[in-house]
């Protein structure tokens, strides 16, 4: 049997999807794993440790913390 391997997606997210997690509430898959917030504001970007979604912060970086 052939397996197809499966990319993790990539999300592009703005100052208006902060406090990140994952999964967000958009998700199909919503209850697939524990929820987890993840810092993309100072990184640019943050791959999920559960399901590998990738998520890149678009815009300028969040001001204050």
């Amino acid at each position: 049997m052939n397996q197809v391997k499966r990319h993790p997606p990539v999300v592009e997210v703005t100052e208006h999807d902060l406090p990140l997690h994952c999964p967000t509430p958009s998700m199909s898959l919503w209850s697939e794993h524990p929820r987890v917030f993840l810092d993309v504001g100072q990184a640019g970007a943050v791959q999920c440790p559960y399901c590998g979604t990738r998520y890149v912060y678009k815009g300028e970086k969040p001001k204050g913390h």
